[in-house]
């Protein structure tokens, strides 16, 4: 055994062992990802213009491009040799055996240290995420939260949320909410409802409620499987948060072009949720974003379950 690992504690033998070569292309192939999704919105970052449909994934949800180019491996994974891992938080070094009876360093996550400090994050994570996947969608909400929040801003001297023209003008947006049943059932949609349209929602979520109220169907609700991962932090694998933060890009823009706004100098032609065509392909994509928002709850709860299961007195 070399001396420089007598101190360190042994790695799970059940672990997933990562070369350094492969540590290095998975690391490379992250970023090129991360890079890719966010081109549209550093193009726009960079010549200092603002981004009404994407600038709410940095917003709304605060994080940097930088931490999304940052690759983890997730829980149960040992990267072999030396690795930059080490230096961030909630990383350790631990003892590699190699086969030949010598004993290599390698590094991988603290599962221990990270549910000491943030288990009550990871336990709410996992309680919300799996209740909802466990109720079945609703898909008759034709993303009418968009227009509640605008509803009656002219009549109260108010400036709407985004600098873009109503794609209907005041008087027609506020016809729409008035002709349409409105059951939001994502409290951080409905909190930003005008007064004069909160009570208009036939539901009353609350902060409280929310794990007992959200389901698969919501396009908030599946954005927000990237605010989940972004919690899970260096737990979360590097091609689950990049498949939520994929996901929530894509609800974005359907979340926008059936909203209010005239969005088309964006080159994002509108879902004319008004209409019946407008109505059924607002369904398709809500029906497609579910699907995909189940599958990305499956491995949230995985990444959990392994969290909680594999740290002591969790």
């Amino acid at each position: 055994m070399r001396a420089a690992t007598l101190d360190l504690p042994a790695a799970d033998p059940a672990a997933t062992v990562v070369a350094p070569a492969d540590r290095d292309a998975h690391a490379a192939a992250h970023a090129a990802r991360a890079d890719h999704l966010t081109a549209v919105w550093r193009g726009a970052h960079d010549r200092g213009e603002p981004h009404a449909i994407e600038d709410f994934l940095f917003t709304y949800y605060p994080t940097r491009v930088n931490h999304l180019r940052r690759w983890h491996p997730g829980p149960g994974v040992v990267l072999a040799g030396t690795s930059e891992h080490a230096g961030w938080r909630w990383y350790h070094e631990v003892a590699l055996p190699d086969g030949t009876g010598q004993t290599n360093t390698g590094v991988t996550l603290d599962t221990a240290a990270f549910v000491a400090d943030r288990g009550d994050t990871v336990r709410y994570v996992r309680a919300l995420v799996s209740a909802t996947a466990g109720r079945p969608g609703t898909f008759g909400c034709f993303g009418l939260h968009e227009w509640a929040m605008v509803y009656r801003d002219r009549a109260a001297g108010r400036d709407h949320r985004h600098p873009l023209p109503l794609r209907l003008g005041h008087d027609g947006t506020d016809a729409v909410v008035e002709s349409h049943r409105i059951g939001c059932s994502h409290f951080d949609a409905y909190r930003f409802f005008t007064p004069e349209a909160a009570d208009r929602n036939q539901l009353r979520p609350s902060r409280e409620r929310q794990p007992a109220m959200e389901q698969p169907g919501c396009l908030h609700a599946g954005m927000d499987l990237y605010k989940w991962a972004l919690k899970l932090g260096p737990a979360a694998p590097g091609d689950l948060l990049l498949d939520a933060f994929e996901l929530a890009r894509d609800i974005r823009y359907t979340d926008m072009a059936a909203a209010p706004y005239d969005v088309s100098s964006y080159g994002v032609e509108a879902v004319a949720i008004e209409t019946p065509e407008g109505k059924a392909e607002y369904v398709r994509r809500q029906r497609g974003f579910a699907v995909r928002g189940q599958e990305l709850r499956a491995r949230l709860v995985d990444v959990c379950d392994a969290l909680l299961g594999s740290a002591p007195d969790a």
